[in-house]
């Protein structure tokens, strides 16, 4: 028996439209009134939170540049080089922890994370969530708390080495035990 999956948020609906809607701007350069335009067209039903989808989508175009600029240190490669959904995920998180202060760095990188998921690449989810972690920890210092440093776990101590090991195979002494003789063995 399969549990039925849970009723999006209207606020999960506005990420998701979103996300959609700067896919196609990183994409094609579509101006913001039109893509707007176009999902409200596409999805006339669909019940969002209409501010935070407008907030997210005017609000990521507009400071797109700042966003990556403040997203530059935390990548491997430039922006423009990150699969779109992953960009645009990307875009959409360092919007909401620097713009929306009252929504939980935890939820904000939570959501992207799920959101890639679904529509990024196998491990995209992956990349999304440590590049936001470490923007959280520079955007919300006070939010994110002091971090220790991550230190690896001690060793165990080397065993003795075994003075046999490095003696070469044909000199190593013979067992003054016979091999035991099995049934049928002359």
């Amino acid at each position: 028996m399969t549990t039925p999956t849970p009723a999006k948020s209207a606020r999960r609906k506005a990420r998701e439209l979103a996300l959609q809607g700067l896919f196609e701007w990183l994409l094609a350069g579509t101006d913001a009134g039109a893509i707007e335009a176009f999902l409200h067209e596409r999805y006339p039903t669909i019940k969002l939170d209409r501010e935070l989808f407008e907030s997210l989508l005017h609000g990521c175009i507009r400071e797109a540049a700042a966003l990556d600029e403040a997203l530059q240190p935390y990548l491997d490669r430039p922006s423009r080089e990150l699969s779109p959904v992953e960009h645009a995920l990307l875009l959409l998180g360092a919007y909401e922890m620097r713009f929306l202060p009252e929504v939980p760095y935890k939820v904000i990188i939570n959501e992207a994370v799920d959101l890639a998921k679904t529509y990024g690449g196998t491990d995209g989810f992956k990349y999304v969530n440590g590049v936001l972690d470490r923007v959280a920890q520079a955007l919300r210092p006070d939010e994110t708390g002091p971090r220790e440093a991550r230190t690896p776990a001690p060793r165990e101590p080397a065993a003795m080495p075994n003075p046999a090991a490095s003696v070469p195979v044909s000199v190593k002494p013979r067992s003054t035990h016979p091999a035991p003789r099995g049934r049928g063995t002359r």
